[in-house]
């Protein structure tokens, strides 16, 4: 689905809903987007003292905001740039969901977070109808549970403090679906999260790892005996 699109746009302003509500108040906070997170970080922008966008190297980056410096870097999201503890809070979008070892996302995520630091997940519901369709823009990577996201957390010292579900509006191109997205997610959250499309869940980092991280292979590399030596005169 183009990011362009009418549909694209209404889905976005939803998420971007849960997003701040879990966010809370960010004023002074060092702020990470991991994945494509950048069309929901607009508001941490003026009150977080740093903000982030880290983008997976496969994926590409591109430069926002729009105005001003970039706040952009291409990483491998598995070892992050960053000194352990330095981010206060993450907004990982379209992340989890993408990465090949979602284990090891979380013990790096662990690792960046600060003491009492906070991660909010928004992953699409396996069960939900806009992971079953792939022209949306939580219809590829691997859905989640809401059993399998609480499970994931826990394992890796993520204690989940709020949970909320969005985009109960059906993922269809109709001028009447669009007209009607408050009444769709009014309906949709009386039949229960069962009907939304993504999950969303603020959990608090535990001061300590319930897993470590694995220990890289360390590669012996054959370098040749060469003494110092003056360059040829041709």
């Amino acid at each position: 689905m183009p990011i362009t699109s009418p549909r694209w746009g209404v889905s976005r302003a939803l998420v971007r809903e849960q997003v701040v509500g879990l966010a809370d108040d960010v004023s002074g906070k060092r702020v990470l987007g991991l994945g494509f997170a950048t069309p929901y970080m607009r508001f941490t922008l003026d009150k977080a003292e740093r903000v982030l966008a880290f983008m997976p190297a496969r994926q590409g980056a591109s430069a926002w905001p729009r105005e001003g410096p970039s706040h952009t870097v291409l990483c491998d999201p598995l070892e992050m740039p960053l000194t352990d503890a330095a981010i206060d809070l993450t907004l990982a979008i379209h992340a989890l969901e993408h990465v090949a070892d979602a284990e090891e996302l979380m013990r790096e995520l662990w690792r960046i977070t600060a003491p009492n630091g906070h991660l909010i997940l928004i992953v699409p519901r396996r069960r939900g109808i806009w992971a079953q369709r792939d022209n949306t823009p939580f219809g590829s990577g691997s859905p989640y549970s809401g059993g399998q996201i609480d499970k994931l957390l826990r394992d890796h010292s993520f204690v989940p403090e709020a949970w909320r579900d969005g985009l109960f509006l059906p993922p269809f191109q109709s001028s009447l679906v669009l007209k009607s997205t408050r009444l769709f997610e009014r309906v949709g959250r009386l039949f229960g999260p069962a009907m939304s499309g993504v999950i969303c869940v603020r959990a608090r980092k535990e001061a300590f790892p319930a897993v470590p991280r694995r220990k890289r292979e360390e590669r012996f590399v054959r370098l040749p005996g060469l003494s110092t030596a003056t360059a040829r005169q041709g």
